[in-house]
């Protein structure tokens, strides 16, 4: 049991996301803005990197909509900033999932969990009622999303009009180089070319 989850990214044109310390969010269309809004409003929870949700200073809410979805953070080691403004800003409840054997502190109004990707998943369908999961990195989460076979879509922004560069530069699925354990097959099912950026859709092939 788990939701059916989709994941969107922006890529520049030679397929790199962007990082922390070179080039932080907002650096595509205010039209990619809005198409990420869209997803936000179809979904019954939000799930992201620690990494990323710290960049990007997240507060993860959908604009003038009363119903917000539940806002998920995923942490390898459990440091959560308390400062954070997710914590302070009105939203959908707040769960943060611990992947590593670590104790930690516990940010005011949210939920702890302790286990793995997979087992979170199933803890939100079963437990919470998500039907509809939208993650939004970073990579290393799409990654592991991706080796457990869990991503039923995948949004993609590919903005034509940056260049970042970088042998080691991170991919949507994390550092070049590391394949997956297998390949999965997705159907393009939305093409949108917009000025200097062209929005993509594409849904997980099953037998």
């Amino acid at each position: 049991m788990r939701p059916f989850v989709s994941t969107n990214l922006a890529i520049s044109a030679d397929g790199k996301i962007s990082t922390v310390d070179r080039h932080p969010s907002g650096w595509t269309s205010s039209a990619d803005h809005e198409r990420l809004q869209a997803f936000r409003r179809g979904a019954d929870a939000l799930l992201v990197g620690r990494g990323t949700w710290e960049a990007d200073r997240m507060t993860m809410t959908v604009r003038d909509q009363d119903r917000q979805p539940l806002r998920c953070v995923v942490s390898h080691g459990g440091n959560f900033d308390p400062s954070h403004p997710m914590f302070a800003t009105p939203g959908g409840k707040i769960h943060l999932l611990v992947t590593g054997n670590v104790d930690a502190a516990i940010p005011s109004g949210a939920h702890l969990h302790h286990g793995s990707v997979a087992s979170f998943l199933e803890t939100l369908a079963r437990d919470h009622g998500v039907q509809r999961l939208h993650c939004e990195g970073g990579g290393s989460l799409i990654r592991a999303l991706a080796e457990l076979d869990a991503i039923d879509e995948f949004h993609l922004t590919w903005a034509g009009h940056s260049l970042f560069g970088g042998k080691s530069a991170p991919t949507p699925t994390g550092i070049p180089g590391a394949f997956l354990p297998a390949s999965l097959a997705f159907e393009l099912t939305g093409f949108e070319p917009a000025a200097g950026e062209c929005f993509l859709s594409y849904r997980r092939k099953r037998a």
